[in-house]
């Protein structure tokens, strides 16, 4: 599992992960397309909003693997503004590829790439491993 160095840990100030400390021995956890209803909490939605952001600092348009991304939050955004990179997909890889889907994350997240976004914060990565 590839561990992607400079890549937030959580979101600043919560306990929403971003990425997991290490593979899981049973295997990596199924990436699913969830549900984003309009009433979740405002919490939540900046919370994807900040892991839109990093991915897009991160990784741009390029294909990406998923890594020790979380897969939860992942799963959050998969099949909408994160898309798979290659068919066939394996959601059960730590070496599946992804890419952001451009149109579509700038749709759900124009602060995220607004010309005015403010800069992302400087995050250092939170694993203590570097």
């Amino acid at each position: 599992m590839i561990k992607h160095r400079g890549f937030p840990g959580r979101l600043t100030g919560t306990d929403f992960q971003f990425v997991i400390r290490r593979a899981s021995k049973e295997g990596a956890t199924k990436i699913i397309k969830r549900e984003r209803y309009r009433d979740r909490k405002a919490m939540d939605r900046a919370a994807d909003a900040g892991f839109m952001a990093a991915l897009w600092a991160h990784f741009g348009e390029e294909p990406f693997e998923r890594g020790n991304l979380d897969a939860g939050r992942i799963s959050w955004l998969f099949g909408r503004e994160v898309v798979p990179a290659e068919d066939p997909f394996d959601p059960e890889s730590y070496d599946a590829l992804l890419r952001i889907d451009r149109k579509r994350a700038e749709a759900a997240f124009p602060e995220v790439f607004s010309p005015d976004a403010p800069p992302l914060p400087d995050w250092a990565d939170e694993d203590g491993d570097d």
